[in-house]
This record gives structure tokens, C-alpha cells and sequence, in this order.
């Protein structure tokens, strides 16, 4: 596996990013802890060094199950992302949400159930439209200077908030986001509006959740399968049906899985990419990882951006006109090298 930087850090991860939401068996689905350490154990020989969990991925046991994994092996191999935000429990109004106690709080359980003394990512889970962004910020840019963090990034959040934080922690010297996590696939493009050049502009590398738009991208609902998505998702409706036909003809035409084609996508969209693949079973991890190798052909990419393509909206789809690239421009556009 090959390595990136993540954001505009020096910081290198594994091009694939180990999604560990399923380590743990609560709620009646998961891999076990045996299962889990043989992902792990198969990433990491493969080269991956990304690994992404949260405080609440199944009640804490992810975060319990890697700190396990980890113990007796290279802590510092791994570059290991946790979150905090979202609730612990239900009988404290300060237990959730992105305000600097609940901040304070999650980093130090997540440390005791990690067995380390740093989390290398800290992301801010959800946006909760309460706490004010400077407060976020100065907590996470202490936690960095107690050592207790090394770098900041954020997920689910607005790209005002975003872009709000990050030019306020420039301006005051504070830890930036260099990581920005949203929901990204073929079936869920509305990023591109503002989420996706907002990350560009600051260069902050998108790690995607969702990828596989939770399997549906791989045609099991097209071939009946059922998981765990309900039958009324828009993951399952006919535009997402349409659209997983032809990443399956794709697939079909280059001889490998569609799954392949739906993760490749997400890294070849102009961006920097790593998307986050989540395994339950060693076969799932196994088949993922055979995408390093992959480069999708322009004419497969472009037949895949036409059938996924979203109206982006006022003002993107104004941007577009001919006649605004007319006069803003002076018919210069197509003659413009644009920066990289």
C-alpha cells in the first residue's frame, strides 16, 4: 500500500482508511474481537496504517478492541483516528455534543479504552449548531499542546462552520482541520456543491464514510439481498438502482467487482481522497484492498460521473452558464490553466 499526506500536515497514512465501526458485537451484528484483530492484522501487513473509529462505534467496544490490538504491538505504526460528540450515556446533559467538557471527558475515556496516551486524529463527530467554533477549536489546540492529540479534523459539519474555524485557527495560530469526513459515493454527491471544493481550497484531504453506500453499490439489493438498510432508503430507490446498474457494467467490462469501481471513484474526483472501507469479515478487508492496483479508464469515469451527476444548485449551476464564462471571463476560460 501507498502512503498520503493527510491535509496540509506532514503526516503520512495508508491510502485506504480501516473503518472499525463494526469491531464489537452489540446490537446483534459486528465482528467478534478475534475477527477484528485477524482485519487489523491483515491491513496492517498489507501497509495500512489509518485506522478510524469514534467514542460511541459499538458502545465503546471498537475503541476497547483496538487498544487490545494494539498493546503489545508498534503503537506508533498506527495512525489512529477517534471522535467525540455523540452521547456515552443519558443521565448527563454534558455527555454529548461538541462543547469543551464533553470534549475534555470523551479524549480521556477514549485514551483509557485505547491503552495509549494520544489519539493521532481527533475528529469532531457532528456539528450540534450549539457551541461556538472557537471553543472547539481552542480545546482541540489544547489537547494538542498537552500531547494528548496530535492533529484536529472534523466531520459532519457545515462548510461555512468548516471554513469558518479553519481561517480563525489560522489567524490565531491554533491546530487546523486537515481532515474533513462526510458521506461521499456514487448514490450521495451532494458534497460536490460545497463540502468538496471548501476542502480543496483549505487542503484537506476527504476521507469518505459510506463509500459503498452501505453495500448498496455492490448490487447485493439488486440481487435480493436484504442487510441492514431499510427497504424505503434512498439507497435502495430507482435513481440508486439505475446508478448501481452501470457501476456493475463497468465492473463488468474491466473484470473486477463493482465494489472496486465505487471505491476508485471516490479517488479519482480531483480531490484528495482515502476512503474509509469498514470490514466485519477478513474476506470483505481482503477483496477492498485489491483497489490499490486500480485505475479506472477516463471513459469508465466519465460514464460513471454523467449517470451519478447531481444539479449542484444556485450558484454552482449558474457558475456553469455560458453566458456568465462569457463575461466573466472574457473568453478566456477554456484558455486558463487552472492551479492544481
Amino acid at each position: 500500500m501507498k502512503y498520503r499526506l493527510l491535509g496540509r500536515s506532514g503526516l503520512k497514512v495508508s491510502e485506504l482508511c480501516l473503518g472499525t465501526m463494526g469491531f464489537g458485537t452489540e446490537a446483534g451484528w459486528g465482528a467478534d474481537k478475534p475477527t477484528s484483530f485477524a482485519i487489523m492484522e491483515a491491513f496492517a501487513d498489507a501497509g495500512g496504517n489509518f485506522l478510524d473509529t469514534a467514542n460511541i462505534y459499538k458502545l465503546g467496544t471498537s475503541e476497547k478492541i483496538i487498544g487490545e490490538f494494539m498493546n503489545p504491538r508498534d503503537r506508533d505504526f498506527f495512525v489512529l483516528a477517534t471522535k467525540y460528540s455523540l452521547k456515552d450515556n443519558t443521565t448527563n446533559p454534558n455527555a454529548s455534543g461538541n462543547n469543551r467538557k464533553n470534549m475534555m471527558r470523551s479524549v480521556e475515556q477514549s485514551l483509557k479504552r485505547l491503552q495509549t496516551d494520544f489519539i493521532d486524529v481527533l475528529y469532531l463527530h457532528i456539528w450540534d449548531d450549539l457551541t461556538p467554533i472557537d471553543e472547539i477549536l481552542r480545546g482541540i489546540d489544547d489537547l494538542v499542546r498537552q500531547g494528548k492529540v496530535n492533529y484536529a479534523a472534523i466531520s459532519d459539519t457545515p462548510a461555512w462552520i468548516v471554513s469558518k474555524g479553519n481561517t480563525l485557527a489560522g489567524l490565531m495560530g491554533w491546530s487546523q482541520f486537515i481532515a474533513l469526513q462526510v458521506e461521499y459515493s456514487l448514490l450521495q454527491r451532494t458534497p460536490d456543491r460545497d463540502l468538496i471544493p471548501m476542502a480543496k481550497h483549505f487542503g484537506m484531504t476527504v476521507t469518505p464514510w459510506a463509500p459503498l453506500a452501505g453495500g448498496a453499490l455492490t448490487g447485493k439489493y439488486l440481487r435480493g439481498g436484504q442487510g441492514r438498510i431499510k427497504p424505503e432508503s434512498n439507497r435502495r430507490d430507482e435513481n440508486s438502482e439505475r446508478i448501481t446498474r452501470e457501476v456493475i457494467a463497468v465492473a463488468e467490462k474491466l473484470g473486477v467487482e463493482p465494489s472496486h469501481v465505487a471505491l476508485q471513484w471516490t479517488r479519482q474526483q480531483g480531490f484528495e481522497c482515502i476512503p474509509i472501507v469498514g470490514a466485519t469479515r477478513l474476506d470483505q478487508l481482503q477483496e477492498n484492498l485489491k483497489i490499490t492496483g486500480l485505475v479506472l479508464p477516463q471513459d469508465a469515469l466519465e460514464k460513471l460521473n454523467e449517470a451519478s451527476a447531481i444539479d449542484l444548485g444556485f450558484p454552482g449551476r449558474f457558475f456553469k452558464e455560458e453566458g456568465v464564462r462569457q463575461n466573466n471571463y472574457g473568453g478566456f476560460y477554456d484558455r486558463i490553466i487552472p492551479k492544481q
